[in-house]
């Protein structure tokens, strides 16, 4: 089969897939992000050479008592308490390990990754993330799903243009130690299209009111600049681990890594710009 048809279908059932089921039921959206998550894991584990059956129960495990937390009873004040402690916790410990993988990016040193780190790494970095990821479509109404398909089409928007920003006008490289084709222009086109696509997607689609419209805007820019990171640090664990894909389980595209990396890091920080609503308001 041609490679360019091969990657369209793969990335149509992608996209057909990942939105039939977050659109579908909370229950198919569990389901979906759960088995994301340990594909994620196993792919992790294989780039930074781990065994693959502890950190497999530890995903399995973590999921399912988050699954379960969220669909207790809300009514109890104990359990809402507990919950926003649990989230508390997840988001800051998550957020701790984001800033390691910072610094992991930009450490010319670093050719090697230390036992420790990996499975601070695989916490903070793959588990976490996709449990607060599955927080996000969670407000006071209850399931949104059109909440987290937006994050989604902002970052493809963001991918897209930065693609294609970059190879028609692109010369001057962002990361070329860690990704070659990258450029600033290139990022920069992708964060101003991010944008545009925000305030559309806002105002027609998840349609606010036009004074809040500045919040989506705002999640644009975050998914512009930490999508663009949390690219290149899965691009840097692959480097490292000298490969090219995470995995082989999206045909053309590689891994559920690749086509996850950026939504992965930028979950945990648009999480942490709806507490700093919340609690503005």
């Amino acid at each position: 089969m041609n490679e360019t048809l091969k990657r369209s279908l793969s990335g149509a059932v992608y996209v057909i897939l990942l939105i039939a089921c977050i659109l579908y039921s909370t229950e198919s959206f569990f389901v979906l992000f759960g088995a994301f998550l340990l594909v994620a894991t196993v792919e992790f584990c294989s780039l930074v050479k781990i065994n693959k059956i502890v950190p497999f129960i530890i995903a399995s495990l973590s999921y399912a008592f988050f699954y379960q937390i969220s669909i207790a009873t809300q009514g109890v004040f104990l359990f809402l308490k507990f919950n926003k402690d649990f989230d508390l916790a997840v988001l800051v410990t998550t957020l701790m390990v984001s800033i390691k993988c910072i610094h992991f990016l930009f450490d010319n040193k670093t050719t090697k990754i230390d036992s420790f780190s990996k499975y601070i790494y695989l916490l903070g970095y793959i588990i976490l993330p996709f449990i607060i990821m599955t927080k996000i479509p969670f407000g006071k109404a209850g399931y949104n799903p059109k909440i987290l398909i937006s994050i989604f089409i902002l970052i493809w928007t963001n991918d897209s243009f930065a693609y294609i920003v970059g190879k028609s006008i692109g010369k001057t490289k962002l990361f070329e130690r860690i990704s070659p084709k990258k450029t600033i222009e290139g990022f920069l086109g992708g964060v101003f299209f991010a944008v545009i696509a925000s305030y559309i997607i806002a105002k027609y689609y998840i349609q606010i009111a036009e004074v809040n419209l500045y919040i989506w805007i705002v999640i644009a820019l975050i998914v512009g600049v930490f999508g663009t990171i949390g690219d290149l640090i899965e691009s840097k664990f692959k480097r490292i681990a000298a490969v090219k894909d995470s995995g082989k389980i999206m045909p053309g595209h590689g891994g559920v890594l690749d086509r996850l990396d950026s939504v992965i890091f930028v979950a945990p920080i648009v999480f942490l710009f709806y507490q700093i609503l919340n609690y503005v308001s």
